[in-house]
């Protein structure tokens, strides 16, 4: 039976010892200081930030030399398992998602297949446990045409809750005009857009002994918000509502400077009553983006984005079974969020905010 979601106030603990606190932190996710005000009691939690993978498509990654997804080790999932983590963390329902490389380490025939048998695979999940999953379409980018067909099947036929792009394709970031009729087809349909960050080729980045995941997946999040922005992809297609992973990965941090045109005479100077262009519109675009807790959820993080956008773009994220590591036990998942947030406002972000998104989830539970 599920338990009560009540804001009511339960103490709880996380990682304990210094080795544990310290692969929390390496993980991007802080302890509980002493001023940390307990999460609300139950099974309440939506999180919109969770990945899966199907037996066919794990089967395909490590077919294909995909023993590691942003230098993790390709993990086991289950419908089992992840209600298992789901019960011992209070999170009521997961949003589930294919993480990096999406299908695009597929071809042709073999991508729109591969995307397909995970998509039926997500909607068979909704009938055995529709209380418990959601998920975001998985798309067989770069192809557009294929992506289109994809998305009429999996929004208007499965009714998925919404679709997953990556922050890049082969070094096409979203925000490139390629990209128009996917964006137009989703900005029709009023979709919700999770944003997950994509590996970058190894030929294009430093040669650095660190797993991806620690930083380039926030720079590469970083990249596409700003791409989008600048040209011009959130203006043209105002329907379209887009969650940034990791907190937006540097974005709140960098946006004085992404919107640094916008204080130069040219945006002093822009006629009154004029439309401005993207460029000059940073800090109303960077506002409209949702920003999840997954390995973010601190206060330094959760700070900065406060400084962007206001609670109600705040969603609650955990990151499994990638983040699995961090997990040991039961209790709060994101303790750092009670630095920065009461009890009511917690619930707020991670039941009300992620519910509002996704009414078909929200009509399920």
């Amino acid at each position: 039976m599920t338990e009560p979601i009540t804001p009511k106030i339960e103490r709880r603990t996380f990682l304990t010892g210094a080795g544990a606190i310290a692969a929390g932190v390496a993980a991007g996710v802080t302890a509980p200081s002493a001023t940390a005000t307990p999460s609300p009691r139950g099974r309440y939690r939506i999180d919109l930030h969770a990945h899966f993978l199907p037996p066919e498509y794990r089967k395909a990654l490590l077919e294909h030399g995909h023993f590691t997804i942003g230098g993790y080790p390709t993990p086991d999932w289950s419908p089992e398992s992840a209600i298992d983590f789901m019960d011992r963390w209070g999170i009521q329902a997961q949003a589930l998602s294919v993480s990096d490389p999406g299908v695009g380490f597929l071809k042709g025939q073999d991508a729109r297949d591969l995307a397909r048998y995970c998509n039926t695979f997500a909607a068979r999940l909704f009938r055995k446990h529709g209380k418990r999953f959601g998920a975001f379409a998985t798309l067989p980018m770069p192809d557009v045409a294929s992506t289109i067909r994809e998305i009429e099947y999996a929004l208007d036929v499965l009714k998925l809750d919404g679709v997953t792009l990556l922050s890049a394709y082969n070094g096409v970031y979203l925000g490139d005009p390629r990209f128009e009729p996917v964006m137009e087809a989703l900005n029709r349909r009023r979709a919700f857009v999770f944003v997950h960050p994509a590996a970058i080729p190894a030929n294009a980045k430093p040669e650095l002994p660190l797993p991806d995941f620690l930083e380039e997946f926030t720079f590469d999040t970083t990249r596409a918000a700003t791409l989008m922005m600048a040209g011009g992809t959130l203006q043209r297609y105002p329907g379209i509502r887009f969650q940034l992973s990791h907190a937006g990965g540097t974005v709140p941090f960098l946006a004085w400077r992404l919107g640094v045109l916008s204080a130069t005479p040219v945006g002093d100077l822009w006629p009154a009553g004029a439309p401005r262009p993207a460029p000059l519109d940073v800090q109303r675009w960077i506002r409209s983006f949702y920003y999840d807790t997954a390995l973010s959820a601190s206060e330094p993080a959760m700070r900065a984005v406060l400084s962007v956008t206001d609670r109600s773009h705040i969603v609650f994220g955990s990151d499994w079974p990638f983040s699995q590591m961090v997990y040991t036990g039961s209790g709060d998942p994101a303790p750092g969020l009670g630095t920065v947030f009461n009890a009511r406002q917690r619930y707020e972000i991670e039941h009300i905010n992620p519910l509002r998104q996704l009414p078909r989830l929200k009509s399920a539970i």
